[in-house]
């Protein structure tokens, strides 16, 4: 999985978001986790969102927020980013294309808070971005060990980590089913003729009691710069 996997997505889907049907039942850890992160931004005056995609959270979150920059790898997603800031005519919103495999274009200390929602992990090795006593809070669902040495290697004190696979996601038919896995970065379009067979396997692993859905497992990680 690469860039190229997100440009396409871009192109496919309008953005980083699933065109499929589906709904969710439980608590879902991405709303545990857009709770906190609102009281966060009101608390906090210069805010970074790593890996935002389309913008779309990005703009969701700016009324929450004094200044918030979202950054990409994916020079689709930022461009679509951008149209969608201008149609918005949200005036605290900046966007910039730019990746954590560089040093990324921002000052020592520019930040009072990082969020990580799904985005690159890797934006942990980068804490000279943000202030003593600033805070790095993200949500992902996979690579945890990772996350954990990333966050101790670099410093971070006070490092909470919560797990949550309370709930389901259901899918009304197999065709959406297929959407939405194909939407998972690095798998290939389940919706195409060539990948039948293996969408046959992936549906027998995903019935639950006779319906066709997914655990949503997640984890929120919390943490200070000292």
């Amino acid at each position: 999985m690469g860039v190229d996997w997100y440009n396409m997505i871009a192109r496919r889907n309008g953005g980083y978001k699933s065109n499929a049907t589906f709904t969710v039942e439980g608590i879902s850890s991405e709303d545990i986790f857009e709770e906190e992160l609102i009281k966060l931004l009101a608390e906090n005056r210069f805010v970074l969102d790593a890996g935002c995609g389309h913008g779309d959270f990005t703009l969701k979150m700016a009324r929450f927020a004094e200044s918030i920059i979202g950054f990409d790898n994916s020079i689709e997603m930022i461009n679509i980013a951008e149209s969608l800031l201008q149609e918005s005519k949200i005036n605290n919103v900046m966007f910039k294309y730019a990746t954590t495999k560089e040093q990324l274009p921002f000052s020592d200390e520019q930040f009072d808070l990082i969020y990580d929602r799904r985005g690159p992990t890797s934006i942990l090795n980068h804490s000279r971005i943000l202030r003593s006593g600033g805070i790095v809070f993200g949500i992902h669902s996979g690579a945890l060990d990772k996350v954990k040495e990333r966050l101790h290697n670099n410093g971070f004190i006070n490092i909470e980590i919560s797990e949550y696979n309370e709930a389901t996601v259901y899918f009304p038919n197999e065709n959406e089913f297929a959407k939405f896995i194909s939407g998972t970065p690095g798998n290939p379009d389940y919706t195409l003729a060539e990948y039948e067979e293996e969408l046959k396997l992936k549906i027998e692993e995903n019935l639950i009691n006779g319906r066709l859905g997914m655990k949503e497992y997640r984890y929120i990680w919390k943490a200070i710069k000292p």
